[in-house]
């Protein structure tokens, strides 16, 4: 045993160095995950030894270092060289004016790193182990001094050990500690992260569709920040708490770790498609660090800045003036990424009376929903706050779900207004409508994509066939179609036609509907049909249920946004995944989205409504007069010319193929990135499942089709019914 082995292993008590010795040397490596120490060639790096004394050098070209002549004891090494580097991206995050980051040489190099392991945990062997006397898995924090803004630590297999710092003392603050007379590797950790894709470009694609599903979704969470209170006391803040906004972005996404929960009832996991990206370019969460940043000072109290408060917006426990509204905010540097979620606990008495509570919206003509408003007016601040601290031209991506799109929507035109000239979209999910026609056409230039599924009655609200008095819905005609698939049999002339409807859609309608050829067999199609008949098929539903005296208002409304095609988790992420799938497969086989089997069962049933529409117009009720029974032949002439209008949209899409840009937007010009995405995605089991809903059906002789639709075959005898007047 060697005199400083035999010093190490006595008590620390009875150890006196009275002439420390010199003479000493210690070597040392960074290597990366492959054992090549080139990524870290030329770095600065300073060690000091048992004396405090400091010795400065620079790593070779594989990335090692050696210091000669140092006091007896081990040494700290440290690698906390400020980035001083052109790249655009580093320079700003340094120099914000909000949170600016301490952004080290070190830590560019190692987000130029990759991962051995396509799950990214750590090795247990790596080739430059070979020539080591001691071998440690390290991070960036371990080597550097400001650690907030850096990513979690996480497992390894060989960690830096702490006894040789303690024997160091003072002179040990930090770095990792070494031992002398040996050569030491260091694996350092890249610095990579997982962030959902998301497209830029300009108009709809359904990666987009499915990853703001999710994101939406997300924002019924909590922020999941611990600890939770305020101010915030401790010196750190973590995120442990799964599904949360603060664990996906803060903890998990940073660590490298994917995550397929948003919700904590799911059942199956819906991953998102991740991308693999330098950790800087992450979505970012900003760092706590009441030593670094004067904002996040305890002393301030309510005025203390803390995560939680600057990416998450909670009206929930406001007091009387409440909209129990909630959204979170994140960005990094392409786009900004804004999710809100609203429940009708609230605002749902708003809905009882459409007329009563509309306000002007924003010193124009236009009416809006008050409640809506209220709470835009609300999410308005929160993020303007953000934006006027992190907005760097990038584009903002702003979703909903249910009244949280509702809230989106007025939101996002509240920004468009804005001078700083924003470029928005913004994808709604079973939203309400939030304005009459006047801020509709207002709002014509802002992009708004808007899903709604088949058998969602909320994309109607609010309305006037919500009312429960049968006087009040005013004088139509409802019939109910014989002979068609049941998700096309209702049609209220009057509905949105001429009954002078105080709420108007904005936006280009996805309407995700089911073809249930048989018991055994159906798919679904993502379009934009132009008729009554399918567009407010459920609205329609519950608008004759209603006339027939049920339900009354209170329970209506919560039939409404409880109803299973509403929820997202039960219905629209597994749409939107579908469709995801269904136009991967169209693009990968160069086919439409839209089958023959699929056109016909529509065109078939479609033609055989318009005829019983035809048939409905010209009959009268004797008791009609004369005025309103050509009120209701115009809302049937329009009906029958929109169903015109659906079949050639829906025939367009059965010829035209779908492109590579109309799945993947923008990331359809990264090959390379969307190739490794797409293979980390469908490594997941639930990715490859078989779901018919997500698969082109096969080929059908068409008399086997229409019998499937009708339960008959065509052309044998069959009754027309048509229901009477209201």
């Amino acid at each position: 045993m060697t005199s400083m082995e035999k010093e190490l292993e006595s008590p620390l008590s009875s150890r006196v160095l009275a002439c420390p010795a010199q003479g000493r040397w210690s070597s040392f490596q960074l290597v990366d995950e492959f054992g090549s120490g080139e990524p870290y060639a030329g770095l600065a790096y300073v060690v000091t030894d048992s004396e405090g004394r400091r010795y400065e050098g620079n790593l070779d070209g594989e990335g090692a270092g050696t210091v000669a002549e140092h006091f007896a004891g081990p040494v700290a090494l440290t690698v906390d060289q400020d980035y001083q580097g052109d790249d655009k991206i580093y320079a700003f995050l340094q120099a914000r004016s909000h949170y600016p980051l301490k952004i080290t040489e070190l830590q560019v190099r190692a987000e130029q790193t990759r991962y051995l392991k396509h799950n990214s945990t750590r090795t247990k062997e790596n080739p430059a182990q070979t020539c080591a006397g001691e071998f440690f898995q390290v991070e960036v924090r371990h080597l550097v001094k400001h650690v907030s803004h850096l990513p979690p630590q996480v497992y390894s297999h060989y960690p830096p050990g702490s006894g040789p710092g303690k024997i160091m003392g003072k002179h040990y603050e930090r770095g990792v500690a070494l031992m002398p007379l040996q050569h030491t590797v260091l694996e350092v950790r890249p610095m990579r992260a997982l962030r959902p894709m998301l497209s830029i470009d300009p108009g709809f694609c359904v990666l987009n569709l499915y990853q703001l599903a999710l994101m939406s979704t997300l924002s019924y969470c909590p922020f999941g920040q611990e600890p939770d209170k305020h101010p915030v006391e401790t010196e750190t803040v973590s995120f442990p708490v799964k599904p949360t906004v603060g664990n996906w972005f803060g903890d998990a996404l940073a660590k490298f770790e994917e995550l397929g929960k948003v919700d904590a009832t799911q059942t199956n996991a819906h991953y998102p498609l991740f991308e693999d990206v330098p950790y800087s370019r992450r979505l970012e969460i900003v760092p706590f660090d009441p030593c670094l940043y004067s904002a996040n000072d305890p002393q301030l109290g309510v005025d203390q800045e803390h995560p939680a408060k600057i990416h998450f917006f909670d009206d929930r426990i406001s007091g009387k003036q409440s909209t129990d509204t909630q959204a979170f905010i994140t960005h990094h540097d392409e786009l900004i990424l804004i999710s809100v979620r609203g429940t009708y606990e609230l605002i749902a008495d708003g809905l009882r009376d459409a007329d009563a509570f509309q306000v002007p919206f924003e010193d124009t003509d236009s009416k809006v929903h008050r409640g809506f408003y209220e709470a835009a007016q609300k999410a308005y601040d929160f993020v303007a706050r953000y934006l006027d601290r992190f907005y760097a031209g990038q584009k903002l991506l702003i979703c909903g779900h249910s009244l949280g799109g509702a809230v989106a929507l007025l939101l996002a035109e509240m920004l468009r207004r804005r001078p700083e000239g924003y470029n928005i979209q913004l994808y709604t999910y079973g939203a309400p409508r939030a304005g009459d026609a006047n801020f509709t056409l207002g709002a014509k230039d802002l992009e708004h994509h808007r899903m709604v599924a088949h058998n969602d009655p909320v994309p109607s609200v609010p309305g006037t066939w919500m009312n429960t008095k049968a006087g009040v819905f005013g004088t139509g005609a409802a019939l109910t179609f014989v002979n068609v698939p049941v998700g096309l049999s209702v049609f209220v002339a009057g509905i949105t036609n001429w009954t002078g409807e105080p709420y108007d859609h904005h936006g280009t309608l996805y309407h995700a509907m089911q073809v249930q050829f048989d018991r055994k067999e159906k798919s679904m199609i993502l379009w934009q049909p132009g008729c009554d008949t399918v567009a407010q098929h459920a609205a329609c539903s519950v608008a004759i249920q209603q006339q027939n005296g049920l339900p009354d208002r209170p329970s209506l409304l919560a039939q409404l946004f409880s109803a299973g095609s509403h929820s997202m988790v039960g219905s629209y992420i597994p749409a939107c995944w579908a469709t995801l799938k269904r136009w991967q497969e169209a693009h990968t086989e160069n086919r439409s989205i839209v089958s023959d089997a699929e056109f016909k069962w529509v065109q078939t049933a479609l033609v055989s409504i318009t005829a019983q529409l035809r048939q409905k117009r010209g009959q009268t009720r004797p008791d009609a007069s004369v005025r309103n029974d050509e009120k209701i032949n115009v809302a049937l002439n329009l009906e029958i010319d929109r169903i015109q209008v659906t079949v050639e949209r829906l025939q367009k899409l059965q010829r035209e193929r779908t492109t590579e840009q109309k799945v993947y937007g923008s990331l359809s010009t990264q090959p390379e990135q969307l190739s490794a995405s797409l293979s980390r995605w469908l490594a997941h089991a639930e990715n490859r499942v078989v779901e018919q809903l997500a698969m082109a059906p096969v080929s059908r002789s068409d008399d086997r089709l229409l019998t499937s639709i009708y339960g008959h075959t065509v052309g044998s005898p069959h009754t027309l019914d048509i229901d009477s007047y209201i």
